[in-house]
């Protein structure tokens, strides 16, 4: 990318800068270090043996290390191997290839009749639009929405129109049953009533009473007006949260609007240069060992993320967990170095970590670590020494997020 700006910079100005001339081989970018770096390794080493002292075989552990110039360190690397949620950043990739960072999924709410005295005299029909994060707070907004309307009873059924989701519940009939019972405040359990409390700048308690049933159609009905269009959040909020709470129903959300795993498979391979057989997914969360992607591969993911955000307002701390930023979610426990993105992933014998890490030294260093045992905790544990062993070889520069964000929609 540098170098491309810089030839377009040379070929096209029509007079000299007025800049002070630098001579190229003085200029800051040439100055990071494009060898290997042999201290890397023996920290990798170390760590390695560690485990093989405890009887874990180090041809089952997983890592990679490098700089956009250099590979620092590597074991197994380019091994395709259970990942877990590390697929959650192909999902990332290849749902920013989809959408733009602010995309919104559009929930459109219609009806087949008109509002006399507070009643709608037809059908409220929900057709479904691709937000993977419609919960208990989307109901209530939407409730209140609806009453600004007019609306505080309806005669008719609640239709829902297409795979329509709430709460991460994929029958869309229960979903139009959780939406029914989210619309009426005289109906809601203590769970509804505490994600209200909790709620900031929360609407006025919805009361819409629907006198028919749940029901599905595959279309909007021709004699349907559309009475409102509700928005979800930007997709950039809604793939920190994803990989904030590591949440399965998200990212599968997400990867079959893609056309599921094996797309987001191909499109994160294509993006990434890696060799296909590196990234071998059948969902978009990691669930199950046969999602499998190798440490160099993570690596390259986070590297071809980070170009995705290039001319953005944010960088990688505004889609992943941060070390000591975020107080919720996968990392509240873990002792990693402060300021680093980075993701998880755990199945029952697979713990999985990657991210970057912002050095002094070496501009950003991208890593994967996948470990195979089955006490979890004690590989989170020397993941976190193997990351502080580092930063005593570096000095760490904290890549925190540009924008706030503080929603609990997490499972």
């Amino acid at each position: 990318m540098f170098f491309s700006h810089l030839l377009a910079f040379l070929f096209n100005s029509s007079s000299p800068p007025s800049l002070p001339v630098i001579p190229w081989h003085e200029a800051s970018i040439f100055q990071i270090p494009t060898d290997r770096d042999p201290q890397v390794q023996v920290i990798v080493d170390q760590y390695l043996q560690t485990l093989s002292r405890q009887g874990l075989a180090t041809n089952r552990q997983g890592i990679w290390i490098q700089s956009n110039w250099a590979i620092l360190a590597d074991n197994q690397g380019k091994i395709p191997a259970p990942a877990a949620s590390l697929t959650k950043i192909a999902t990332t990739i290849a749902s920013l290839n989809t959408w733009d960072l602010n995309h919104r999924f559009l929930t459109k709410i219609y009806t087949t009749g008109n509002i006399n005295n507070g009643i709608l005299q037809g059908d409220l029909i929900v057709e479904y639009g691709g937000d993977p994060l419609f919960v208990w707070e989307e109901a209530i907004v939407l409730g209140h929405k609806l009453q600004q309307l007019g609306i505080n009873q309806v005669q008719g059924d609640l239709i829902i129109v297409g795979n329509w989701q709430m709460n991460y519940e994929e029958n869309p009939i229960k979903s139009g049953e959780l939406l029914k019972q989210g619309l009426n405040s005289k109906n809601w359990s203590q769970i509804i009533e505490k994600q209200y409390k909790e709620m900031k700048n929360s609407p006025s308690r919805p009361n819409i009473s629907i006198k028919g049933s749940v029901k599905k159609m595959d279309i909007v009905a021709d004699n349907s007006r559309l009475l409102l269009t509700h928005e979800s959040l930007t997709l950039r909020e809604i793939l920190r949260l994803m990989n904030v709470y590591s949440n399965n129903k998200i990212a599968e959300s997400l990867a079959q609007q893609i056309g599921g795993g094996a797309k987001v498979a191909d499109i994160t391979a294509k993006l990434t240069n890696i060799p296909r057989e590196e990234i071998l997914l059948q969902n978009g969360s990691g669930l199950g060992v046969d999602n499998r992607i190798s440490p160099r591969a993570a690596c390259r993911m986070l590297m071809i993320l980070e170009s995705q955000l290039e001319g953005s307002d944010i960088n990688m701390g505004d889609l992943f967990p941060v070390a000591g930023v975020d107080k919720k979610g996968t990392v509240e426990h873990r002792n990693i170095p402060y300021g680093i993105p980075m993701k998880t992933g755990t199945l029952s014998v697979v713990s999985a970590l990657a991210g970057v890490i912002p050095t002094a030294e070496r501009n950003h260093v991208y890593f994967a670590i996948i470990n195979y045992g089955s006490d979890i905790e004690d590989l989170r544990h020397k993941q976190d020494i193997l990351l502080r062993n580092l930063e005593q070889h570096w000095t760490f520069k904290p890549l925190l997020p540009q924008k706030s964000i503080d929603i609990s929609f997490g499972d």
